[in-house]
């Protein structure tokens, strides 16, 4: 997992100061799937930057919505032996129906964590992970994103 550089701040903007990018703080957040096409990186600011896998068969455009709470972000772990905070999102699962998961194209290189702006191009990046290599999911396959964690830390 990448905190992008964007995350980073907004982070610091929701934890101290109460407000996300001057107004109010996101009701929820996503995870959406994006291909090796555009590959995030801690530069990433926007959606429109990368290249989402192709929505139908079970996957719709946008990505899953996480509400933020202790069922989607089941895992809040304080670690102080480490001097950190390790968060870890519940399992995602996404089931092809009808086709292929993704219903056409590259499959699904990194998954990225977004906030909700109404305007789905301009959805903030705030973290990713890369999943290694691409993944696709033949008819009735589930592709499960487990344990996707957090950690944040200070460097010294």
């Amino acid at each position: 997992m990448s905190l992008t550089n964007r995350g980073k701040i907004r982070i610091w903007e929701i934890v101290f100061r109460g407000q996300y990018n001057g107004g109010a703080l996101p009701t929820n957040l996503y995870i959406r799937l994006v291909t090796s096409a555009t590959a995030p990186t801690v530069d990433t600011n926007l959606v429109s930057e990368l290249t989402e896998i192709a929505s139908g068969n079970g996957y719709t455009a946008g990505g899953f919505s996480l509400s933020k709470n202790s069922t989607d972000f089941d895992t809040l772990t304080e670690d102080d032996t480490n001097n950190r905070g390790d968060i870890l999102i519940k399992d995602v699962a996404w089931t092809a129906s009808g086709g292929p998961l993704p219903a056409s194209g590259n499959g699904a290189r990194y998954a990225v964590l977004t906030d909700d702006n109404a305007t789905d191009a301009n959805r903030e990046v705030l973290a990713f992970w890369d999943l290694t290599t691409d993944r696709s999911v033949s008819d009735t396959q589930d592709l499960t994103l487990q344990d996707l964690g957090l950690r944040l830390n200070e460097a010294a």
